[in-house]
């Protein structure tokens, strides 16, 4: 699949860590984040700013403490393909997902897990972090903060009908038990 990107960060693009991996890491980018133009953040947390003494350059950190959550800017805008086959279009959706090893080891995930970014979408992609530890967590400009799973979409059409078939399953949400 290729997909037409545009990328006003200044990280690298998205890449695959492994060559079987399934997501491909995406980066925070803070580099449009200023005390005039803040993040959208709920919650305690605070963005930081300060230069880099080696080349001038402006280090931006945000402090997401427990239960905080942050829209986070991924300077990445792209179009996913569209097609047509046997009279139907074929669709696709950008799956944006948890690291586990910021979930494991910070309690930080994606708060719409999974979030989609959808095929008509062509804004700037932003991931929706929130702080589920215990501890305030940092995250840095550059910093690996989701993963994005690229899937084809299936598509419905409604048959309405008077009932459904019946099957032996009685009940949900945990009806089956814990063991």
């Amino acid at each position: 699949m290729y997909v037409q990107v545009i990328n006003i960060s200044n990280n690298a693009l998205p890449q695959y860590e492994t060559p079987l991996s399934a997501g491909m890491d995406v980066r925070a980018d803070f580099s449009r984040v200023t005390p005039d133009k803040p993040l959208k953040a709920f919650g305690d947390c605070e963005m930081i700013f300060k230069s880099n003494k080696m080349d001038g350059n402006k280090v931006t950190m945000l402090r997401l403490d427990p239960g905080a959550r942050a829209l986070i800017p991924t300077g990445l805008k792209f179009a996913l393909p569209t097609a047509l086959q046997d009279d139907k279009s074929i669709r696709y959706e950008c799956q944006v997902r948890p690291r586990s090893g910021l979930a494991l080891k910070k309690g930080i995930t994606v708060l719409n897990t999974p979030g989609t970014v959808d095929a008509d979408y062509r804004d700037e992609v932003h991931v929706i972090l929130i702080n589920h530890g215990h501890e305030a967590v940092w995250i840095e400009d550059g910093e690996r903060i989701a993963q994005l799973v690229f899937a084809k979409v299936e598509t419905c059409e409604w048959v309405e009908v008077a009932r459904l078939d019946e099957t032996d399953r009685k009940g949900g949400f945990g009806h089956t038990g814990v063991k």
